[in-house]
């Protein structure tokens, strides 16, 4: 169980308690949580201070709020929006085993979209950026650019709604990068990628960068897999 000490912030110490505490299997899916009076008690922090926490969970579907009722623990993989993808980075300890699987599945989906989006309406600026790939060296740097990038194709996508997912993977998405980028065949795939996508943003050759862009996605997945194999395998 989460311990739970005397809070800083009050507000902030309960919301990131309760958030703990549903993670770790203290408050499971499908329970209800204490009364208001105990919680309060057992947070050390004040009832209002505790409603404004609950809602503030529940916002985001960590929690259902009933007046009259006890709030309940909601199953956050099916009722939950997108800010439980970033608290749920912030807890690597309780992803799933398969969530970087399952996350190149998302960008594999999502990425050739937004780059030919991207490329559509921007290529001069994509293209501009895409030229200091050839100063990249160690896997920091890889890990850094490749964030960068698909951060910028993201907002000159015009769908703000691409960016907001990519944000809440943000801290997450360059530690596994790092990762996936300390394999040399890593880097060479995506100095590849990053050399042909921009002589198709050159061309504004939108058609030319989705292709380019599903390809690279699609071979990262099985980069990632032979690398997690070979490391149980050692």
């Amino acid at each position: 169980m989460t311990e739970w000490l005397a809070p800083a912030r009050p507000r902030a110490h309960a919301e990131s308690v309760l958030l703990a505490s549903i993670l770790d299997g203290t408050f499971p899916s499908g329970t209800t949580l204490p009364g208001e009076r105990t919680l309060a008690a057992q947070l050390g922090v004040t009832r209002p201070t505790l409603r404004e926490a609950l809602q503030r969970l529940a916002r985001d579907g960590w929690l259902t709020v009933a007046h009259g009722k006890p709030t309940l623990v909601n199953n956050y993989w099916e009722e939950g929006g997108l800010n439980v993808l970033g608290k749920l980075v912030e807890h690597p300890t309780y992803l799933p085993p398969n969530f970087v699987d399952q996350l190149l599945e998302v960008r594999l989906h999502l990425a050739p979209a937004y780059t030919r989006a991207a490329v559509a309406r921007a290529a001069p600026e994509v293209a501009t950026f895409l030229g200091q790939a050839e100063a990249l060296a160690d896997p920091a740097d890889f890990a850094r650019f490749d964030w960068q990038l698909h951060h910028l194709l993201t907002v000159r996508s015009g769908n703000p709604i691409y960016t907001l997912i990519l944000n809440g993977f943000r801290g997450f998405y360059e530690e596994i990068a790092r990762r996936y980028f300390a394999a040399a065949e890593a880097r060479q795939l995506s100095r590849r990628f990053y050399a042909d996508l921009r002589v198709a943003a050159q061309a504004t050759d939108a058609d030319a960068a989705e292709t380019l862009s599903r390809a690279v996605m699609a071979e990262s997945i099985v980069t990632w897999a032979g690398r997690a194999q070979r490391a149980e395998e050692s």
